[in-house]
């Protein structure tokens, strides 16, 4: 935290220190508002492509591995699982049963079965369980 707050820190005087060289560049006439303003884009294009940059590394190392041996353990069938992939992307059930190729009781089935395994009382519950267990990619 304190090295983000120093950063961030850093960078604002960092762009007072180019506003006010800028500005004195100007009233000496030695150079034009545009080539300034020029500078100054550049300098803010850098820096978000560097925070950028930053915040995806943080994103994949993040990880979406995914456990499953802990699916193992749970009890979860192949199809249990899908079901369960398609309740995080908030499908419905008659939605999943057209994805799936499968009636809308047989998805039924599988949720009822999933609540069960994952000791959960609705979709949502479920759903934030398995992701606290990491066995969905999200």
């Amino acid at each position: 935290m304190k090295k983000t707050v120093f950063i961030f820190g850093a960078l604002v005087l960092a762009l007072l220190t180019l506003f006010k060289l800028s500005k004195y560049s100007f009233v000496s006439g030695n150079t034009s508002i545009e080539f300034i303003l020029a500078a100054i884009a550049i300098i803010f294009f850098v820096i978000g492509v560097m925070i950028n940059r930053k915040v995806l590394h943080k994103n994949k190392t993040s990880g979406k591995e995914i456990d499953h041996k802990k699916i193992k353990q749970l009890g979860l069938s192949k199809r249990e699982y899908e079901v369960l992939c398609e309740i995080a992307l908030g499908l419905s059930n008659k939605e999943i049963a057209d994805k799936l190729f499968v009636s809308e009781s047989t998805i039924k089935t599988h949720v009822s079965n999933i609540l069960v395994k994952l000791d959960a009382k609705r979709r949502t519950q479920a759903i934030q369980i398995a992701k606290e267990l990491k066995i969905i990619p999200f």
